[in-house]
């Protein structure tokens, strides 16, 4: 996806592309190729591939929540910063926090955050179910891209939600996965609303975003010790 494709089909989404933005994106798409040879942040390093894959990939999430609003977003398992840093440097009314377990991922990311100059951003160094023990009720929209299964992503990210919060994860293959989350969406008092399906631009790869509502508090006992969960599953 060279410059001119990506503004293109970005703008299709209803986002507006400044200089300022395009900007920000060159400088993140240099420090995630120097940061990649000294740690592993993504297979991805064509600078076209990357532009498509993963910085196009990230803003579609635009189809499913209407990021304009001063909304707190959680990114979990958010990696290189994927969709979480995209999302910031095109909607900077939103409050985001990316949390990841690797502690030299988050140092990227700060570095990137310093870079950029963004505000209202925040990367947590911590595993996803202690981070969600610790901020239950805290967010509007949780979201995050290609991380674990959904049975489990559903565990890790509703119960941080607000009531009547939305957790949006973005997936490509998820026929199996579904099938596997549907006792999870009950026990956690959530709604599968809607799967908007679609296919990436240049390269026709599909792609989902699994629109999910919560309805009501969450119980005590979620999220669980996912040490045990083997022995315990939904």
């Amino acid at each position: 996806m060279n410059k001119e494709l990506f503004i293109s089909e970005v703008e299709k989404l209803g986002i507006k592309v400044t200089q300022d933005k395009l900007n920000k994106l060159n400088r993140y798409y240099e420090l995630l190729v120097e940061w990649n040879e000294k740690i592993n942040l993504t297979a991805i390093t064509d600078k076209e591939e990357v532009y498509l894959k993963h910085f196009y990939d990230s803003l579609t999430l635009i189809k499913a929540y209407d990021l304009n609003n001063n909304i707190k977003v959680c990114d979990i398992g958010t990696g290189a910063g994927f969709p979480g840093i995209v999302l910031k440097i095109f909607f900077d009314n939103i409050d985001i926090t990316l949390v990841d377990a690797l502690n030299k991922r988050i140092n990227f990311l700060n570095i990137v955050i310093d870079e950029l100059k963004l505000d209202k951003i925040h990367a947590i160094h911590e595993r996803a179910e202690t981070f969600a023990k610790k901020h239950i009720e805290e967010f509007d929209l949780v979201t995050s891209r290609a991380v674990a299964k959904l049975n489990i992503l559903n565990e890790l990210s509703i119960p941080i939600l607000k009531i009547n919060g939305y957790f949006i994860p973005m997936k490509a293959n998820i026929e199996e996965e579904l099938k596997k989350s549907q006792n999870s969406l009950k026990v956690l008092n959530s709604t599968l609303e809607k799967i908007i399906t679609f296919n990436l631009p240049k390269e026709n790869s599909i792609r989902n975003l699994i629109v999910i509502n919560k309805n009501s508090k969450t119980s005590d006992k979620y999220p669980r010790n996912f040490d045990k969960i083997k022995k315990n599953p939904l």
